[in-house]
Parts: C-alpha cells; structure tokens; sequence
C-alpha cells in the first residue's frame, strides 16, 4: 500500500505534519480556553508511563513527593525582583473572589476584591521557598530534596500543543543545601538523570550542557540543559536544572544554624521537565504515517487485530486474540485486543498513527494455523511497501520481550545518528553563520533541514553577551549551551576574537 497513512509529509510542511501527527494519533486537541490544551486518553497514557518511570528516578535519588497551591501571594513574587523580571508578562493574575448577577449577566462583583492579588503558578521557587525558611532551622534539616507533579501557567502568545501552551504539566524539583558545592553537585545530578531518561526511555538522544548567562532561569546562578535534535533540524530544550546560589534564600530568609553555631543562608536548587517531552517525541521519531512510540512510553506496546467479518467464526478469532493477549500480558508487555466494530484496514491505520510498537492482525488462517502476523511499528515499509512478518505464535510470545527492546534501541539509533551527523563545526565567521542558516524573516518554520552549529566561545557576559544575543535574535537563532562533555577549545572566540574557553552549539529552536 503506497498511500500514507498522514495527509501531509514532513518534507511538504514540518508544522502541519507535526499538528496532523497529534490530531490524527488522537493524542491531544485544543480546548475551549485558548492556548490551552484537552490531553486525550492516548496522550494521557503516554504521561503516565513518563511520570511514571520519572518519578521513580527522582525519588531513588532521595527525594520526596509533596504538593503546593496553585495560587502565590503577590508579596511573595515580589521579593525576587529578577525573578518576577523574567515571568512578569507570562504571568495570570487573579483580582476577585466572587461574581455576580447583574441584568442576566454574569460579572465580576467590585466588592470581591481580593486584599492582595494572586499569582496562578508560573513556577514555584517563592512559594515553597516561603516553607522552607520555616521547615529549615539547623544544619540537621539539610539537604532538604522535594518534588512536586503540578500544573502551571504562563500566557502564550504563540502556543502548539504540547510544546508550548498556556497551561502545562510538569514536575519541579526544589531543593536546599548547606554549601555550594552539595548545591552544585545535586543540580548536576539531575542534568545527568534526565539525561539518562531521555536517551533510555524517550529514546531521544540529547546534549547536556550550561546554558550562557542571558538563557539562564531567571534569579539563577547557573541554568543547564538537556538539548534534543528535531528531525527538522531545530533544537527542543527537554528539560532544565538550575543552580539558584543564595539569591532566593536571602529574598526569603532561608537560613540555618551550622555546627559551629552560625547562622548562614541556604544554597537552593531547582529542576523540572514537563509534557513538551510528549511533543519532543513526535518530532524526534514520528514518520509520515504518523508518531512511533517507543515501546517503554506507550500505552500498549502490542496491539491485537482480529480481522473480523461478522461471520459465526468471529467468536474464535476473538478468543484465539485473547488468549494470544493473557500470554503477552503475563510476559509484563502491554497488550490489547481492538474488537471495535469498524473495519480491519482502519483499525490497522488508527494504531498505525497512534503509533502503537507493534500492530499484530491475526486472520482465520493465522488462528487455525497456530501463527501471528505482525507489523513493527519503527520499520512499517521498504520504500511504499508494507512490511509484515508471519511466525509461529509461541515464537512471538517467547520473543516479543526482545522485539520490544531491539524497536526501543532501534528508534535511539536512528536518532543518535541524526544528531552526530548534523553537528557542523566548519563555520568561521558570522557571515558564514547567516549564510548557512538564512536571514531569519518570516516564518521560517517549513523551510529546509538545518543542522546545529559548533563554534568556540569565550563566555562574554554583560553588554558583549547582549549584543551577540540581538545578532543571533536577528537570525532567529539562540546559544543551546556549552556540552558538558567536550574536548579543550583552541583558537578565538567565534564572537569576540578573544581566547576561547569551551564550544557552544547555535541552533534555531522551539
């Protein structure tokens, strides 16, 4: 069958492709309240099983589970002037408590002020930082290390589901420490377990790396990421950990008693990755019948297909398919048999889309005979041509396990790929930069593949860092960070001729 199963390529429209993958793989669909988003059942699960595995990283590192309000006093925001400085135009704020009746209409009631307005949560730091002034006390108390799974807000003027809307999931990290270096090592640590998340789960290989001072979260001393590679070429920051100093601690008079009896201010943490990781996943391996899930974040790693006719002998295919499923699922994989009531072929292209691992379509012939046929969701053509596989039954149940992990390594490889062999190291002026990426007018979201560029750097910070990041701007590029794990740069800055310290990648980016 040489017809795709999606009604746009990525080569004819990356956006459109992207947004056909999340409508048509019924994973999510826009609500009501412009710039948020409706998570469907299948996008939800695929949420779950990254909260999941997640969570469970996170507290095997010491950490516990606890919950926030959504609303933040004002008064709390404003003792962080840089901090607000860098949400104050995202920020929603609520004024009044009560509405009421007037002439039919329903209108805020003027007499339901609020004494101080609230901040629905854009992130949390002054919040639980106001609770940590008053649960730290001595040196005993430290490291303090929480988590919390939460919504926030932040206005968008431009949102895309997943990627960018103006409510999100995520998890937030918040910690405190006695010292700078207990501080430091904590914010590297979980660089390194979202690193290893992405790349083991997601399947999503990443670059980790410090951000330069002007993408620092805003109030931080330190800001690093994890960078993934989109198969259109732009970069995805996966996720953020960030070294906050004592800039919060002093705003919030977080401070402690050391051994020797002195009262000193903690050093503060905080780290977090949200459901941009669910779009990050389409983009790094969907294809143009739609998204490819990894087996270890879908839902049902293998789905069952009777090919029903409405014919007596119906009832057999489908206790043949359960039986097939009670095998699988006491092998731990995630199975389902499909006995909707729509047609084969159609049931076939819906997990097609969805991206489900494996798509199983069992016949009369394959139930009498004993066998299974099977599709792989990561290799589904040789050119416009469906591949299918056909084995005995008891092979595939002895083997699924194995499948299920040669698909998951199969999907990083092909990624992995993709982002080694698109790192550019060869551009030496700013001319060859806007050359080699275009001007930067316009939307250029639909244009052609452009890799990451590689230059070396010399950390400029204050007006020089400005004005190199207006020149980027211009060119709607950005600095993603300076890897972490890197070889000593030789040679000038790329920017200001000055001796270089480290390389730092230069992308376009979402």
């Amino acid at each position: 069958m040489s017809k795709r199963a999606l009604s746009v390529t990525r080569e004819q429209n990356f956006p459109e492709w992207y947004q056909a993958v999340v409508r048509d793989g019924d994973m999510a669909e826009t609500s009501p309240v412009r710039g948020c988003m409706i998570i469907k059942p299948w996008g939800w699960g695929v949420w779950e099983r990254i909260q999941a595995d997640l969570d469970a990283r996170i507290k095997d590192t010491g950490h516990d589970n606890c919950y926030f309000p959504l609303f933040i006093p004002m008064s709390f925001l404003a003792k962080e002037a840089e901090h607000v400085e860098g949400f104050a135009k995202e920020m929603a704020v609520v004024t009044h408590h009560r509405l009421k009746n007037e002439g039919g209409k329903l209108v805020v009631d003027p007499d339901a002020k609020l004494e101080e307005p609230l901040i629905v949560r854009p992130t949390s730091e002054t919040i639980i930082g106001d609770a940590f002034q008053r649960w730290i006390k001595s040196y005993r108390d430290l490291p303090l290390l929480i988590n919390q799974w939460a919504n926030v807000v932040r206005w968008e003027m431009r949102t895309r589901l997943f990627l960018r809307t103006a409510e999100f999931l995520w998890q937030e990290g918040h910690t405190a420490h006695a010292d700078r270096e207990d501080a430091v090592a904590e914010t590297l640590k979980m660089l390194e377990v979202y690193r290893t998340f992405a790349e083991d789960v997601l399947a999503m290989p990443v670059v980790a790396g410090e951000k330069p001072a002007n993408e620092r979260f805003p109030g931080a001393d330190n800001t690093y990421s994890i960078e993934a590679m989109m198969q259109d070429g732009k970069a995805l920051q996966a996720g953020t950990s960030h070294y906050l100093g004592t800039h919060f601690a002093e705003a919030q008079n977080i401070q402690f008693q050391n051994a020797k009896g002195e009262l000193t201010y903690c050093h503060t943490t905080s780290w977090g990755v949200s459901t941009r990781l669910i779009g990050g996943v389409i983009m790094t391996h969907g294809d143009d019948d739609g998204l490819r899930l990894p087996p270890m974040i879908a839902p049902r790693q293998i789905v069952l297909v009777p090919m029903l006719r409405e014919k007596p002998e119906d009832a057999e295919l489908i206790e043949y398919c359960a039986s097939l499923e009670k095998e699988l699922k006491a092998a731990g994989i995630r199975t389902l048999v499909d006995v909707k009531p729509i047609k084969s072929a159609e049931k076939r292209w819906n997990w097609v889309r969805r991206g489900a691992p494996v798509i199983v379509e069992i016949g009369g012939r394959d139930a009498s005979g004993g066998n299974v046929t099977f599709m792989r969701r990561d290799r589904l053509r040789d050119g416009d041509k469906i591949i299918s596989h056909t084995m005995p039954r008891a092979d595939f149940v002895a083997g699924a396990p194995a499948l299920l992990k040669e698909i998951q390594a199969n999907l990083y490889n092909e990624a992995k790929a993709r982002l080694d062999g698109n790192i550019i190291s060869n551009i030496k002026s700013f001319e060859e930069l806007e050359a080699y990426f275009g001007p930067g007018e316009g939307d250029d979201e639909a244009g052609a593949f452009k890799g990451w560029v590689r230059v070396p750097w010399s950390r400029p910070e204050g007006a020089a860092l400005e004005s190199i990041a207006d020149r980027l701007k211009a060119l709607k590029l950005t600095i993603r960070n300076a890897p972490l794990e890197q070889e000593k740069a030789t040679g000038p800055c790329f920017f200001t001729g000055e001796p270089a310290k480290e390389y730092v990648l230069i992308a376009r980016a979402y």
